[in-house]
């Protein structure tokens, strides 16, 4: 079965490197079947008409760049240089005397044959419309066939979520780990007695720290408690202390360098660590003694902070919360009583000060940062909820609330409080970083906030020029209208990513001069990589031979894990795609209201008020007559009417169709109500 799968199965196959004469070399990405883009050094060129020839998505490729019909450069793939693709999902048919493989990715669009002589479909067991892990021998070429062997039987469709399964085989998501990292997971115990005789680990067995994190979590990187003080807070972050388990080289070490990142899909979580530490081990679990890495944080009375002291440390949670639990502590009066069942009698009047007082700390922090030029973008996640066979029953769409606010703003907080240690110190680490955004992308976002009466010309030029307080003021002027998350979410895709840079560059949206990951090491790896730092800094160990080691990999360690970020992102967004499509697979014909979220000559995309799904309302849809698409203002005109349909505009819809495979929901117009001429 596919949890079988490990990263090892996707290994390049030897002799794939060619000699090149392309006038540039570049990465290939395929974006659907036959188009695509050129990522060069020189820029990115989209795939003329015909221009893939044998190329496959992610290869090293040549290309011959000339200019198309319109004047824009298109480019040509002319040989392969080094391929990306190894193995991959497909579906397997016997075709007597060959077999067939159909690839699950779409964007691989011709089919594998498994020669006759190949023996691994009968040894395997594979039978027909099996999906199968096929293994490349021989890459298509022109008119010809690619051949394949079998390495894996993942089951029957029937058996398992094809869909699902083709995210994880498109991305390369490792899913078991190899033999050696699970032999050491199952050795690690909670070494809490030789950490506490450890010089400098402070017991802080007796502060009350809390977890908060969503209801379905099930592993818990951090604990937070805050207490009032003569000079104004004290705030104490407790963080699962990785490092003390996975040392540098471990096979555990490499697998989770490797991974980067935790993955999490609709229906499963592909964990970074195995689940013997994510969670249990290191798990800060309450009521159980854990092994921590502590920041204590001194600030003043508006929340600026004044000092900060890290320490290894032995932590006992006093509770484990839900968001939903913390949100009704805060708005129904915060009674240290509304807390029983979840804290101890003898601590709830303690852990309820500590609650107010984080839910207090947070708002004034939250204003110190927007003084200095910090943008909140507003946010809406819509999950997926499933049963325990894997079939979507409903939606949970999460919003920022006190609760999430008052953790984000304690794990702000610790990580601009290590990061300004480490970039004092110069101790090599994982920064966490954003760069200003370009002027020409947020220049394309300005007519569109003008169609919204959101900027004037003087607020224009300040949003196109890059200034966060004119960006900020745009988002406060747009909350609490329908078009909210979609503001946001323009001025969003307008930035630049953030980054893992081996160097301190700041971080231009939270308005933070220094900013790294500290807080979740159980699922992200720059963070192990800052807890090593943050160690050797505080034994005065920064030359030690694993961290020399560690800063000799620094800079291809923050590129690794940049890309296993995207890489993880796309997957988790495929995957609740997927789901979202299947549940509508139930709504065929359903009438719900939306607004149009995205705009391009084939139609509208709108988004659900109800569910966040989104989905497409094509151009044939909209009504007997040619539109004709503005670019520079994301709508579509009417030719005959001049009927127009813009961002943010208020829509009736009609599921009419959904392709769970590739998580698409189509929509018509929901049908007008018929008068009544009586």
């Amino acid at each position: 079965m596919a949890k079988g799968r490990s990263s090892a199965s996707r290994r390049r196959p030897p002799h794939t490197r060619r000699k090149h004469h392309g006038a540039l070399t570049g990465t290939l990405k395929v974006v659907r079947p036959g188009a695509g883009e050129v990522i060069t050094a020189e820029g990115t060129f989209p795939l003329a008409s015909g221009g893939l020839r044998e190329g496959m998505n992610g290869d090293t490729v040549g290309v011959t760049v000339s200019a198309g019909r319109d004047g824009h450069k298109l480019a040509r793939v002319q040989t392969v240089i080094e391929r990306a693709t190894s193995s991959f999902l497909g579906i397997y048919q016997p075709l007597d005397p060959l077999g067939v493989v159909t690839p699950l990715d779409e964007r691989i669009r011709r089919d594998f044959f498994v020669l006759p002589d190949d023996l691994s479909a009968e040894r395997l067991g594979v039978a027909g419309n099996d999906v199968v892990v096929a293994r490349i021998l021989e890459y298509p070429k022109r008119g010809e066939a690619g051949v394949v062997t079998l390495e894996e039987r993942v089951g029957a469709p029937e058996e398992i979520d094809v869909a699902i399964e083709s995210v994880i085989a498109r991305h390369s998501l490792p899913v078991a780990f190899p033999a050696r990292a699970q032999e050491e997971a199952s050795c690690v115990v909670a070494d809490t007695q030789g950490a506490l005789a450890e010089p400098g680990t402070r017991d802080l067995r007796d502060q009350l720290l809390v977890t908060v994190d969503p209801a379905t979590a099930r592993d818990f990187d951090d604990a937070v408690f805050a207490r009032k003080t003569p000079k104004g807070y004290e705030l104490t972050v407790a963080i699962a202390d990785v490092t003390r388990y996975v040392g540098w080289g471990s096979s555990m070490d490499v697998e989770a360098r490797k991974r980067t990142c935790s993955v999490y899909l609709a229906d499963r979580v592909l964990p970074m660590l195995p689940e013997e530490l994510s969670c249990d081990v290191c798990s800060l679990r309450p009521g159980e003694d854990r092994c921590a890495m502590a920041v204590v944080m001194e600030l003043d009375r508006q929340g600026a902070l004044l000092g900060a002291q890290p320490a290894k440390a032995v932590i006992c949670s006093a509770a484990r919360f839900s968001y939903d639990q913390v949100d009704a502590f805060l708005d129904q009066g915060a009674s240290p009583q509304d807390l029983a069942g979840v804290v101890r009698p003898d601590s709830q009047e303690q852990v309820a000060q500590s609650l107010v007082t984080l839910d207090e700390l947070a708002a004034k922090r939250r204003a110190l940062r927007h003084q200095r030029g910090s943008i909140d973008f507003a946010s809406s996640e819509s999950k997926v909820e499933l049963d325990e066979a894997g079939t979507p029953i409903g939606v949970t769409v999460r919003t920022a609330t006190r609760a999430t606010s008052l953790i984000e703003e304690a794990m702000l907080c610790a990580n601009e409080a290590v990061a300004a240690i480490l970039s004092a110190a110069r101790v090599p680490a994982a920064f966490r970083v954003h760069e200003p955004p370009s002027p020409d992308d947020l220049a394309k976002v300005v007519p569109i906030l003008a169609e919204f009466d959101l900027v004037d010309s003087l607020q224009a030029q300040a949003v196109a020029a890059g200034n966060p307080f004119a960006i900020e003021g745009v988002l406060e002027r747009a909350a609490g209208t329908p078009y909210e998350l979609l503001v946001s979410t323009l001025l969003l895709r307008a930035q630049k990513k953030a980054i893992y840079l081996p160097r301190n560059d700041g971080h231009y949206a939270l308005g933070a001069t220094a900013y790294c990951h500290f807080t979740s090491p159980i699922r992200r790896y720059p963070d192990v990589v800052v807890h090593r730092a943050l160690k050797a800094w505080m034994s005065h160990q920064t030359q030690s031979r694993e961290m020399r080691q560690q800063d000799k990999l620094l800079p291809q360690l923050c590129r690794d894990c940049s890309e296993g970020e995207r890489t993880a992102a796309a997957a988790e967004y495929e995957s609740q795609r997927i789901k979202m499509a299947e549940l509508y697979s139930e709504r065929i014909g359903a009438i719900e209201t939306g607004i149009v979220s995205g705009c391009e000559r084939y139609g509208l995309f709108v988004r659900l008020s109800a569910t966040g799904a989104e989905g497409l309302l094509p151009v044939r849809a909209l009504g007997d007559q040619w539109f004709t698409y503005d670019e520079k203002h994301l709508q579509l005109v009417g030719e005959d009417d001049g009927r127009l349909w813009r961002l943010g505009q208020p829509v009736a819809v009609q599921v009419s169709g959904v392709d769970v495979e590739r998580g698409r929901i189509d929509f018509a117009l929901a049908p007008q109500p018929k008068e009544n001429h009586r």
